[in-house]
Protein backbone atom coordinates (compact mmCIF):
# COMPACT_ATOMS: atom_id res chain seq x y z
CA UNK A 1 0.00 0.00 0.00
CA UNK A 2 1.30 3.43 -0.90
CA UNK A 3 1.75 5.98 1.85
CA UNK A 4 -0.16 9.24 1.92
CA UNK A 5 1.85 11.92 0.09
CA UNK A 6 2.82 15.13 1.83
CA UNK A 7 1.90 18.58 0.52
CA UNK A 8 5.53 18.93 -0.60
CA UNK A 9 5.17 15.70 -2.60
CA UNK A 10 1.92 16.87 -4.23
CA UNK A 11 3.54 20.18 -5.24
CA UNK A 12 5.95 18.12 -7.41
CA UNK A 13 3.17 16.25 -9.22
CA UNK A 14 2.22 16.98 -12.87
CA UNK A 15 -0.59 19.44 -13.73
CA UNK A 16 -3.23 16.71 -13.48
CA UNK A 17 -3.34 13.45 -11.56
CA UNK A 18 -5.63 10.46 -11.34
CA UNK A 19 -8.60 10.43 -9.02
CA UNK A 20 -6.88 7.55 -7.19
CA UNK A 21 -3.77 9.64 -6.48
CA UNK A 22 -5.86 12.64 -5.43
CA UNK A 23 -7.95 10.50 -3.09
CA UNK A 24 -4.78 9.13 -1.50
CA UNK A 25 -3.50 12.69 -0.96
CA UNK A 26 -6.82 13.80 0.55
CA UNK A 27 -7.06 10.70 2.71
CA UNK A 28 -10.27 9.23 1.36
CA UNK A 29 -11.11 6.22 -0.78
CA UNK A 30 -11.02 6.35 -4.55
CA UNK A 31 -14.67 5.30 -4.72
CA UNK A 32 -15.70 8.10 -2.32
CA UNK A 33 -13.96 10.76 -4.41
CA UNK A 34 -15.42 9.32 -7.65
CA UNK A 35 -18.89 9.49 -6.09
CA UNK A 36 -18.33 13.14 -5.11
CA UNK A 37 -17.18 13.89 -8.69
CA UNK A 38 -20.25 12.11 -10.07
CA UNK A 39 -22.64 14.13 -7.86
CA UNK A 40 -20.88 17.43 -8.58
CA UNK A 41 -19.74 17.80 -4.97
CA UNK A 42 -16.02 17.20 -5.42
CA UNK A 43 -13.69 19.22 -3.17
CA UNK A 44 -11.27 19.52 -6.13
CA UNK A 45 -11.70 20.51 -9.76
CA UNK A 46 -11.68 17.69 -12.27
CA UNK A 47 -11.53 17.45 -16.04
CA UNK A 48 -13.30 14.75 -18.00
CA UNK A 49 -10.91 12.99 -20.35
CA UNK A 50 -12.79 10.49 -22.45
CA UNK A 51 -14.50 8.15 -20.02
CA UNK A 52 -12.37 9.09 -17.02
CA UNK A 53 -11.66 12.12 -14.88
CA UNK A 54 -8.38 13.69 -13.80
CA UNK A 55 -7.87 16.08 -10.90
CA UNK A 56 -6.24 19.48 -11.37
CA UNK A 57 -3.18 19.39 -9.11
CA UNK A 58 -3.23 23.14 -8.40
CA UNK A 59 -6.73 22.76 -6.94
CA UNK A 60 -5.62 19.75 -4.90
CA UNK A 61 -2.77 21.86 -3.51
CA UNK A 62 -5.24 24.62 -2.68
CA UNK A 63 -7.39 22.17 -0.74
CA UNK A 64 -4.49 20.57 1.12
CA UNK A 65 -2.95 23.92 2.06
CA UNK A 66 -6.26 25.18 3.46
CA UNK A 67 -6.70 28.05 1.01
CA UNK A 68 -10.24 29.34 0.64
CA UNK A 69 -11.95 28.37 -2.61
CA UNK A 70 -13.15 31.36 -4.61
CA UNK A 71 -16.84 31.54 -5.48
CA UNK A 72 -17.53 30.43 -9.03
Amino acid sequence: MKTQPTLADVRKWPATVSVSDAARAIGCSRSHLYERVKTGDSPVKTIGVGTRHVVITADLIRLLSGEVKEAA
